[in-house]
């Protein structure tokens, strides 16, 4: 038996995962994490802008939604790290 991934199954996959990783991202406790899950929704939602065949859209979401507000929270992540790391380090 040969399983075909027909248009409307790819949307409801597609609907699928972008609420699964909506809700993980909101409820995740580890903020790396919710950073991550923030990047992969925006991947998936440029997806779905594909399949709705708005391909400038699509371009704009994974470039700007996904790669550069994703790279701006990592930056600061990793900043708000490193000072968190250093204010817990007793001074001599």
């Amino acid at each position: 038996m040969e399983i075909t991934l027909t248009p409307i199954l790819l949307d409801y996959l597609l609907a699928s995962l972008l609420t699964l990783t909506a809700a993980l991202s909101l409820f995740s406790r580890n903020l790396f994490r919710a950073i991550i899950l923030y990047i992969v929704f925006g991947l998936l939602l440029g997806l779905v802008w594909i399949r709705l065949d708005a391909p400038d859209v699509a371009l704009a979401e994974i470039a700007i939604g996904a790669g550069l507000t994703g790279a701006l929270l990592l930056s600061t992540w990793a900043v708000l790290a490193r000072k968190e790391k250093t204010s817990h380090t007793p001074k001599t």
